[in-house]
């Protein structure tokens, strides 16, 4: 009897390549192919010796893999014999602000079996750099949200965490930042306080703070490499160098 084919999802992480998960890295070793991320660091791809290695990175202003064409190279790779073992490896968690669900959905109707291993979300981030998303006396709610709708304009949302959020994490907001500060601004809160973290926790990784208000000077003046994570909250204000622990 023929095995089946498979499709794990794998979250690789915010950068490092020592923060996927023990799971994940196992899945690697499984593999006979693996489609990755443009975020995932190359050496996290040693793990996969021996399996065909596909890059289907999304870059900024350069042609991308579109997502139609990523799910029919799934399903073409998983069909090619018995029991293919197809990883997608994609940076952070593979169901935070990423596609994971279209990729497992499509891949089951062709009677691919899917199954998912979490990863560490760039959401987390934030703690790299002595931000807390949640504090006692500080705040006790955050909110994750997308700046940047499909059709590329300004989320909705963005309005709603500028009215409201005590602490609002921010993905693909950079090229957005002047649309989102004024509308902390029209919410009247200018002098919150907020971080921008550059490169992760990648060795290359670093911050700066500054206020809604003095935030896209200071964005302009240092040129933040991507990717981007925006924090605006009275958490960002503690923002500092903190030791990543190295063995």
């Amino acid at each position: 009897m023929a095995e089946k084919a498979r499709l794990t999802l794998v979250g690789a992480g915010p950068g490092d390549p020592e923060l996927i998960t023990l799971k994940g890295v196992k899945a690697l070793k499984a593999a006979d192919v693996v489609l990755y991320d443009a975020l995932v660091h190359p050496d996290m791809l040693e793990h996969a010796q021996g399996a065909e290695l596909i890059f289907v990175g999304k870059r900024a202003g350069k042609y991308s893999v579109t997502q139609k064409e990523i799910n029919e190279l799934i399903v073409e790779h998983a069909l090619k014999g018995d029991g293919q073992h197809i990883v997608r490896l994609k940076g952070g968690d593979p169901f935070v602000f990423a596609r994971g669900l279209e990729e497992i959905a499509y891949a089951e109707q062709y009677g691919i079996t899917g199954s998912v291993v979490i990863g560490i979300s760039s959401i987390m981030l934030p703690g790299y750099y002595g931000i807390p998303l949640t504090s006692r006396g500080i705040n006790q709610s955050f909110t994750a949200v997308t700046a940047t709708t499909a059709e590329g304009g300004l989320s909705e949302e963005v309005v709603n965490a500028a009215k409201n959020s005590p602490s609002t994490v921010f993905f693909m907001g950079s090229r957005k930042l002047d649309l989102i500060v004024a509308e902390y601004q029209k919410a009247g809160r200018g002098d919150l306080p907020v971080a921008v973290i550059s490169n992760g926790s990648l060795e290359t990784g670093s911050y700066f703070k500054g206020t809604v208000d003095t935030i896209v000077g200071l964005f302009n003046e240092k040129q933040p490499e991507p990717p981007i994570l925006l924090i605006f909250g009275h958490g960002a204000a503690h923002a500092h160098a903190v030791q990543s622990y190295k063995e």
